[in-house]
């Protein structure tokens, strides 16, 4: 199934936690390996919704909240280097209204 184009994709999430270095967790160091920072956000957020929203989502155990989706796909970054990642999505109950809850890296395959 696809999720709907126009679905959430907080710019604070993108700023404040996957570009943003943190103590545990961090993400930031992985997608600048492509080009992403703080700086070009926008970048992320139109890359994630371009090529990666674009993809088949595949339903996962609902919590709390609402229903969640997996979308696994490659990420290419403003310099061209592509990495794998895996992308969660929910469809809040009450709202009905789709958001994009993290990314996760995905281990890359060796030669």
């Amino acid at each position: 199934m696809k999720l709907p184009a126009d679905a959430v994709i907080s710019m604070e999430k993108l700023k404040s936690y996957l570009l943003t270095e943190l103590p545990r967790g961090d993400k930031s160091r992985f997608l600048a390996e492509a080009g992403y920072t703080t700086v070009n956000a926008e970048l992320l957020e139109r890359d994630l919704r371009g090529q990666i929203l674009s993809c088949e989502a595949t339903p996962l155990p609902a919590r709390g909240y609402g229903d969640r989706y997996e979308i696994r796909g490659i990420l290419r970054g403003p310099n061209g280097v592509e990495l794998p990642v895996r992308t969660i999505w929910m469809r809040e109950f009450a709202t009905g209204v789709v958001k994009f809850i993290t990314l996760i890296p995905l281990r890359r395959e060796r030669p």
